[in-house]
């Protein structure tokens, strides 16, 4: 009984919970089980704290056998990304020196706990989320369920491993660089990255512990195996009074702007050709699909998002190395005055670097492009778009600038490209939920965002709800 419910969504979890089906203890034996099961071949949930667990859920069974009220996600086991502290675990973000320290919960697994959750493990990141591999030397690399010798993506990796494999259903990530939806599309889960500002970064590590910063770009999410799961653990999570109930969207009236083509975001064949049979399918099921040009200048607003991602991303570098940048920077500016492109190590270097009065600049490029791109939510409730080039990659040991991704047509990708797709949501604030579109011939998960309006994460996730219950959903891995 227990391990069939770790099939199911975290939804269907909690009606059982609530139907005395299974208690909570129970449930928590289970997905540890299910962990110890799976953690040779993934390495997925790195830390775990299993008795104060149980000691949580077994006050929850006694809270409900006496009829009290208990919180909406009472007494469901989750695990929380190594990025955020926990009472008993505090967040290493893949640093030997972070986790030792004595803290109480973030704010958003503090939220999770609150409304009954029984959180009892830490899933694994890259160092300081730095990565869209999810690897570090404190607990080595997290495997990709669906082929071991490929990442889950990062730095929300861990998270998305474990979900696919069933070893948790709910989880907490966070996104700056595609952390959310990178991992969600590798592993074929859902993700949503709320408009900035919505889900408090109280807790998150990185900045360094004990900031109170809410730092630019970076925001907080829920991970799940289903849209209304997501829909659930963020009115949890948001700041201010939980958000209604509210059923899917109809897919009669949707109009989806379907982006697949831009000069600076490539886009592997086999990925292509998937999100444009899951067009067609969406298609089929009464909604308007239009192919759309790029709904902005690419080259702008990619320049405006290295600035203002390196402005944040050069406050965590050791000290020696913003030094090495910052000889190098001369030089950099020099090529970018001769033309040298967005995701370039001379763009990267600039950008790492920036002063005061350039950030200013990239801040202002960022309000206007976001002005323009509110014309597009007009036409269409949300843009459809790819989440990455290529499907979930071979883990890659080298250092970052000797990377590159592989096509399935021979070709290659530079490893920066992974920021691509992803840049809009990310540099704008909007909101952005990761679905599953489908497999590529290799049998690996291909995932697409659904992008909508500054501040419509309801739209977004009522539409993904939809699609998940009529069109497409969770596949399990073979694992």
């Amino acid at each position: 009984m227990t391990e069939s419910l770790l099939e199911q969504d975290a939804t269907a979890q909690l009606a059982a919970l609530a139907g005395k089906r299974v208690s909570a203890v129970e449930l928590l034996k289970a997905s540890l089980a299910r962990h110890a099961e799976t953690h040779a071949a993934l390495n997925a949930v790195v830390a775990a704290d299993p008795e104060r667990a149980l000691e949580q859920a077994r006050a929850i069974d006694d809270a409900r056998s006496r009829g009290e009220n208990v919180g909406l996600l009472a007494g469901l086991p989750m695990t929380v990304k190594d990025t955020f502290d926990v009472s008993g675990m505090a967040a290493s973000s893949g640093l030997a020196a972070f986790r030792r320290r004595m803290v109480g919960d973030a704010a958003a697994p503090g939220a999770a706990r609150h409304a009954g959750a029984v959180i009892w493990g830490k899933t694994n990141v890259p160092v300081m989320a730095a990565d869209w591999q999810s690897a570090n030397g404190l607990y080595g690399a997290t495997n990709n369920p669906w082929d071991l010798a490929r990442t889950p993506g990062g730095s929300s990796g861990g998270a998305a491993a474990a979900l696919a494999a069933r070893v948790t259903a709910l989880e907490i990530g966070s996104d700056i660089g595609g952390s959310l939806r990178v991992p969600a599309g590798f592993c074929g889960v859902f993700s949503h990255k709320p408009t900035w500002g919505l889900v408090s970064q109280r807790g998150h590590v990185p900045p360094h512990p004990g900031s109170h910063a809410e730092r630019d770009l970076n925001v907080v999410g829920p991970m799940a195996r289903s849209a209304r799961d997501l829909r659930l653990l963020l009115s949890i999570l948001e700041n201010g009074p939980l958000a209604p109930k509210a059923p899917p969207a109809d897919l009669q009236d949707a109009r989806i702007g379907l982006w697949l083509d831009d000069p600076l975001c490539p886009l592997d064949p086999e990925v292509r050709a998937v999100i444009e049979a899951f067009a067609r399918d969406l298609r089929l099921a009464g909604a308007e699909v239009e192919l759309i040009q790029s709904p902005t200048d690419m080259r702008v607003l990619l320049h405006s998002y290295q600035t203002l991602l390196g402005a944040i991303l050069g406050e965590d570098m050791p000290p020696s190395a913003l030094r090495a940048m910052e000889l190098r920077r001369p030089f950099a500016k020099a090529a970018l005055a001769r033309g040298a492109e967005p995701l370039s190590t001379a763009a990267m270097t600039v950008a790492y670097t920036a002063r005061h009065r350039e950030w200013m600049a990239a801040d202002a490029v960022r309000a206007r492009l976001r002005h323009e791109i509110a014309e597009q939510f007009d036409r269409w409730h949300v843009i459809l778009a790819p989440i990455t080039p290529v499907p979930a990659f071979l883990h890659d040991k080298r250092p970052f600038a000797r990377r590159s991704l592989k096509t399935s047509d021979g070709g290659g990708i530079a490893y920066n490209a992974l920021i691509t797709w992803i840049s809009l949501a990310t540099a704008l604030h909007l909101p952005a939920t990761a679905i599953p579109a489908g497999l590529t011939p290799g049998g690996l998960p291909v995932g697409v965002q659904l992008i909508g309006p500054l501040g419509g994460d309801a739209r977004c996730l009522a539409l993904a709800h939809a699609i998940d219950e009529n069109v497409r959903g969770f596949v399990a891995p073979p694992l």
